[in-house]
């Protein structure tokens, strides 16, 4: 197909983030095709281009989609996405992670798009040694879904260094929020965000949030996380492919504020926003949970220009009016 812009292939892009950047990719002058086999993603979230149903695992497909479309570059987002799911189904993540992102990759090299923006995450780096966490920081995952996004990075890295593909690998911290116009939001089933947890219960759709811990070394003994606005990633995603459509070096880069907050905070945060009073539970921590993961964002800033500009009470805001959109304001 001929696009008068130039496409751009967008694995996962019925997906939170992917769908998100799909509609920054088209405010940025690009068309997105997103590839999304739906076991996860939703249909209605592709509104900014062509959907094309297919598995990142189908070679025929990819090479059907990218001979129609032509893409200039690809941002890869699909994969699966639970730590508790990849501990209990490890293989289920390294086929579809692994073998799924090998497969896209050897689909681009046969049709000729040597450019990747790789969707990756700080689960990579496992505990840290020190934080805030920047891009040499040792990666050392502990749970299957980090190391499975190790080694497509590994993989990013051996492709460009034998056939000179050019990739960025976006190592997010914890992303949060909805689109500030409220045409798309997080859907996740099951949801295991702490923000979307604590405004259902603030919603009275559950009854309590857990608190998962409340021994570890931080102000207020609860897990220090690094929240970062959908929309803030979307932007970042799109400065990716810039900097490699001009010319830059393949690397990876951190996207987080390099602000931390606390559950604590994160709950009568969204108490705030609300207005509402959130139930907790205390229980055990959970095992393998670092007290603080923080980001750098000093690479980004620098080499991408990018600044994130959306704080906590922010995000939590859009993601507050996309829950209430979504369950039609009731609340129990």
């Amino acid at each position: 197909m001929n696009h008068d812009k130039p496409a751009v292939l967008v694995t996962g892009g019925a997906g939170y983030i992917g769908s998100h950047a799909c509609k920054a990719l088209a405010a940025a002058g690009f068309v997105p095709v997103t590839v999304d086999n739906l076991s996860r993603g939703h249909r209605g979230f592709v509104q900014w281009g062509p959907l094309e149903q297919a598995d990142i695992g189908d070679g025929a497909a990819l090479d059907q989609v990218m001979a129609q479309h032509r893409p200039v570059a690809i941002l890869h987002f699909a994969a699966l996405t639970y730590v508790g799911e990849s501990v209990n189904e490890p293989a289920l993540y390294y086929r579809n992670n692994v073998s799924g992102s090998l497969s896209l990759l050897e689909a681009a090299q046969r049709n000729g798009v040597n450019t990747v923006v790789f969707s990756s995450t700080c689960a990579t780096y496992g505990p840290p040694d020190r934080v805030p966490i920047a891009e040499d920081t040792p990666q050392n995952p502990i749970h299957p879904y980090g190391a499975s996004k190790l080694m497509i990075e590994r993989m990013l890295a051996d492709f460009a260094a034998a056939y000179g593909l050019r990739w960025a690998a976006l190592r997010y911290f914890n992303a949060c929020g909805a689109d500030p116009d409220g045409e798309i939001g997080e859907a996740h089933d099951p949801e295991t965000h702490l923000i979307p947890l604590v405004l259902m219960a603030a919603a009275g759709h559950r009854p309590h949030v857990e608190i998962l811990g409340d021994d570890y070394p931080t102000p207020d003994g609860t897990c220090i996380r690094d929240y970062i606005h959908v929309t803030d990633l979307a932007d970042a995603h799109v400065r990716a492919l810039r900097y490699l459509l001009d010319g830059g070096a393949p690397r990876a880069f951190n996207l987080g504020t390099g602000t931390g907050h606390t559950v604590r905070e994160v709950i009568a945060a969204v108490e705030r926003v609300t207005g509402r009073p959130v139930p907790v539970r205390q229980s055990p921590p959970r095992p393998g949970d670092s007290p603080t993961l923080v980001a750098d964002p000093a690479l980004a800033a620098s080499v991408l220009g990018f600044q994130p500009r959306f704080g906590l009470e922010d995000s939590i805001r859009t993601a507050w009016r996309w829950y209430q959109k979504q369950t039609g304001g009731a609340a129990a």
